[in-house]
């Protein structure tokens, strides 16, 4: 195996013939760009053939056999509320994997239109969790990408195209399975190039909006960037050995593009629209408010006026707006959603052997702290976090072992944390009085000796063996080991039956005991 530094340790014997410099920048690409490696091309003189199994695996069909029924069903398990969006989006799926798996039939349409999405709402609505959950229903490569960080050609940023070679990525090198993946798109919005827009028109914006349509399109894609010199070096390597290039490109005809942003000021742009459609006292007064019921009247110019180019959106025919979330939708996220935070939190904890129980009194109180932030369901991390922050900290390690999150931890954690420590602290304390009393039990019954242990003097020792990192009982035994010498002394001249040990006497056993001896024999005569 070569790496990056064998080239420096290996012996200098002269420049190597073309034949080794070809062996070796191969086996120096085998292993340091593997995962970045598309399909491998087979060579007729190769004798590698049969340890590739992927020949075999590219005659597979594309299997989809769901309805939309199937996949809202899916959906509804993880994703509360959205129930436009999640019927939109059901129905478009269907559509095109069935386009997906005719076209491999060799059935396809011949003027498909392909049912890009673009998904329109406030931050954490769910708008990417949506899209997530259908690409593991279906099993396709998911790729997510963030429009902020790509710029047109020439500009410092990401290319676009990279998108697709993550798809390969994704799809452990397959092209052929790459080639009918999902790519989401995020904060499309801020993208736009409207003339209206601070500091004038975005030009990069719009250039990325023209490399996306492309995309968009069906296209060709290099399985390999232009800037990647490992696929430079492959390429002259192929050129060298007059072999043709294989499977080094990918087909975005059946990638399906989803796009999504929160489309601040959009509501206004239709709001004049429909204002501007009205006349005389149709008008209605504006109130100020971002009206979601706008975002449903959305057309195709009003797009165009948010500063989306016209061939741009019109490859996004599919429009689904996602709706905020109220605090009873945020209670029903943790309550019955199978990706639930509660989940991540039992699991936080439970690594540490705490076991906590949410009451839906505390989850309510958590949803309505949430629904204060004005982020969705982020909303949720954000409030969960600052609750049991000092918890998490706290608590692993101590003697607590179980708790319940209830309104009363939620509105005031840190004195609900204490009062928890507090009470598990008495408890403990109890506990460990017991052990002390129960050394008293067993020293009478060993000699015939009562004594009884005062909640002061069992508490000192508690609190020395804590000190010491030793077992009450261990101390307890250690420390009186001759002490019933003295009190059978003391029992004989007095006629005692019970000896109480107070603090002074726990602190020193044997300077107390040799006390009561000698006050014994002064009784006596």
């Amino acid at each position: 195996m070569i790496n990056k530094n064998d080239f420096q340790r290996l012996p200098y014997n002269g420049p190597p013939n073309f034949e080794e410099f070809q062996k070796q920048m191969a086996d120096f690409m085998r292993h340091q760009f593997q995962p970045s490696s598309t399909t491998p091309t087979t060579d007729s003189d190769s004798s590698g053939d049969a340890t590739d199994p992927s020949p075999t695996e590219e005659d597979d069909s594309f299997d989809f056999d769901l309805i939309p029924r199937d996949v809202k069903a899916h959906l509804d398990r993880f994703v509360i509320r959205q129930e436009t969006a999640k019927r939109v989006l059901s129905v478009a799926l269907c559509d095109h994997y069935n386009h997906v798996k005719l076209a491999q039939q060799g059935k396809s349409q011949s003027n498909y239109a392909k049912q890009n999405i673009i998904l329109v709402g406030p931050t954490g609505v769910g708008k990417t969790y949506l899209i997530k959950s259908i690409a593991d229903l279906i099993g396709v490569p998911f790729v997510k990408g963030d429009a902020t960080k790509f710029s047109e050609t020439g500009y410092v940023g990401a290319d676009v195209e990279d998108l697709v070679r993550e798809l390969v990525r994704r799809a452990d090198g397959d092209i052929e399975k790459a080639q009918y993946g999902i790519i989401y798109v995020d904060e499309i919005d801020k993208i736009a190039t409207s003339t209206n827009q601070q500091g004038g028109r975005d030009v990069s914006g719009r250039g990325v909006q023209t490399n996306l349509l492309k995309l968009m399109e069906e296209t060709e894609i290099s399985a390999r960037s232009p800037n990647d010199i490992a696929g430079q070096i492959q390429s002259m390597m192929d050129f060298q050995r007059k072999k043709k290039p294989a499977g080094n490109t990918i087909n975005t005809k059946h990638i399906l593009f989803i796009v999504s942003g929160a489309f601040d000021g959009l509501n206004k742009i239709v709001e004049k629209r429909l204002r501007e459609s009205t006349i005389g006292f149709a008008a209605q007064p504006s109130d100020g408010k971002i009206n979601e019921e706008m975002l449903e009247n959305a057309q195709t110019r009003d797009f165009i006026d948010f500063g989306f180019e016209p061939e741009f959106i019109g490859r996004l025919p599919v429009r689904v707006v996602c709706h905020s979330l109220v605090a009873n939708d945020l209670f029903q996220i943790m309550k019955t959603s199978e990706g639930s935070l509660i989940r991540q939190y039992e699991e936080a904890f439970g690594a540490y052997g705490l076991q906590v129980l949410f009451e839906n009194a505390g989850l309510q109180s958590i949803a309505n702290r949430a629904a204060e932030e004005k982020t969705g369901a982020r909303g949720l991390m954000t409030v969960c976090e600052r609750v049991f922050r000092d918890y998490k900290f706290e608590l692993p390690g101590s003697h607590v072992k179980r708790f319940s999150v209830t309104s009363e931890l939620e509105e005031h954690p840190r004195k609900t944390l204490d009062a928890l420590l507090h009470e598990q602290e008495e408890e403990e304390k109890c506990i460990l009085r017991s052990i002390v009393n129960e050394f008293a039990q067993r020293f009478h019954e060993s000699h015939g000796l009562k004594i009884r242990f005062e909640d002061a003097a069992a508490d000192y020792l508690i609190e020395l063996a804590a000190e010491q990192g030793r077992q009450v009982r261990v101390l307890c035994s250690e420390r009186f080991k001759d002490f019933h010498f003295g009190l059978k002394l003391i029992a004989q001249n007095m006629g005692t039956e019970e000896f109480v040990i107070n603090r002074a006497i726990a602190e020193d056993p044997e300077k107390k005991l040799s006390e009561w001896v000698v006050e014994s024999y002064r009784g006596k005569d």
